[in-house]
């Protein structure tokens, strides 16, 4: 039988209220292309690209690291913060994506995503946009 504790339910409404509060982690870009200071419109690493599979990689861990906290693993929102695997692949998910990364998301003054481009480098944020097409719902036919 599961009991919660006043304290395990302090704790939880926590997490839940503390949606935001992440840490940004440092991401091992190396070997990635060096996109410069000025922001790319569309992913430079689609899957034309020579370093596509270490981009997808690099996504991967960089994700994991900085988003799953709020945004679940694999990409699989659980409510709190949206579920990156709607985004839409190609040009117009990038527009979506590189405005939200840039900007962050506010509401009513309150801070739902900081604007990650402020910690995370160029290369980074699109490595984890490269790793995102690969598990949208587009890419595997919604599962």
């Amino acid at each position: 039988m599961f009991i919660l504790t006043l304290t395990s339910l302090l704790s939880l409404a926590g997490l839940a209220w503390g949606h935001g509060n992440v840490t940004p982690q440092s991401v091992n870009i190396r070997g990635l292309e060096e996109l410069g200071e000025e922001w790319r419109d569309t992913n430079p690493y689609r899957e034309s690209h020579p370093q596509h599979e270490l981009a997808v990689d690099v996504g991967k861990s960089a994700y994991n690291q900085n988003c799953a906290a709020c945004h679940g693993l694999e990409a699989k929102s659980g409510g709190i913060a949206p579920d990156l695997r709607e985004l839409e692949n190609g040009d117009y998910g990038d527009e979506w994506y590189k405005e939200r990364v840039i900007n962050g998301a506010s509401r009513n003054g309150r801070v739902l995503m900081p604007p990650m481009a402020n910690y995370l480098s160029q290369e980074a944020l699109w490595a984890i946009r490269t790793w995102l097409e690969t598990v949208s719902l587009e890419t595997t036919g919604g599962n």
